[in-house]
């Protein structure tokens, strides 16, 4: 069936930069967009990015405007976000999910998304 794997994750200081990976299995990455969003403990998760089919189009949430870039790879069947200039807020469980509508201006609606990755721990702290 359907698998989304995200790893990356880890402890960084703030100011520091990760690189977080989601690697689809099972189906064609190249058919569908995909997003980030992320869970803080006692938080609603929240939308960080999504990108379209070939990478022509992106999103992203307001707080990480400027410090996230998310790109793909359709022939490593691999989506990325690169996280520069982190901070303690940014702390959380970060995952990807398939999309059927190509992004768009509601994209950042959890409940759109059938499939989802099991999540990879970021923590920023000194």
């Amino acid at each position: 069936q359907v698998q989304l794997v995200e790893s990356g994750g880890g402890l960084v200081q703030p100011g520091g930069s990760l690189r977080l990976s989601c690697a689809a299995s099972r189906f064609t990455l190249g058919y569908y967009s995909i997003a980030w969003f992320r869970q803080a403990p006692g938080k609603e998760r929240e939308g960080v990015s999504c990108i379209t089919i070939s990478g022509g189009s992106t999103y992203y949430a307001d707080s990480v405007k400027g410090r996230f870039t998310i790109s793909r790879d359709n022939a490593k069947s691999t989506v990325y976000l690169q996280m520069n200039s982190l901070k303690p807020e940014d702390t959380a469980v970060y995952y990807c999910a398939r999309d059927s509508l190509g992004c768009g201006n509601s994209w950042y609606y959890v409940t759109r998304y059938d499939y989802w990755g099991q999540g990879t721990q970021v923590t920023v702290s000194s």
